[in-house]
């Protein structure tokens, strides 16, 4: 339903961004400079009348689907609501390097090497703080 109505809504949109460009300000509209032989319908009054009256319908229009569309999504929420209601996630701190090499393991009956020496021990992380909470608003 709401598909629907949003694809007539951008008709009646591009309609009316249309017929308002037509239209002139002096309200001559698509008459001016036309020989009046074409009877009274596309004269410049009767262009400006018809143009007049489709602006006024268009935009009544789109504002009775502007608030139809309104009152159809407000209980609705796209991702959670406002953007200041969520928390922005916390950056992971990179692993920490132990220091130690890997070392290869000889081949047996290879020649004899000196013991592999023992890793560094390893040092702990700083611990990262909490991440902080914002003020919480009020839901209704």
């Amino acid at each position: 339903m709401n598909t629907v109505l949003l694809i007539i809504h951008l008709f009646v949109t591009l309609a009316l961004i249309g017929v308002v460009l037509i239209q002139r300000s002096e309200g001559g509209g698509l008459g001016i400079g036309s020989s009046q032989g074409m009877g009274a319908f596309m004269s410049g009054r009767g262009t400006a009348n018809l143009l007049t009256r489709t602006t006024a319908i268009l935009a009544t229009i789109f504002m009775v689907l502007s608030l139809t569309l309104a009152l159809l999504n407000r209980g609705t929420s796209g991702a959670g609501g406002s953007i200041f209601d969520t928390t922005p996630a916390p950056v992971s701190a990179p692993a920490p390097q132990t220091g130690a090499a890997p070392t290869a393991t000889p081949a047996p009956g290879g020649p004899a090497s000196a013991p592999a020496p023992s890793p560094a021990p390893a040092t702990s992380a700083p611990a990262t703080p909490a991440a902080p909470t914002g003020p919480s608003a009020p839901t209704n």
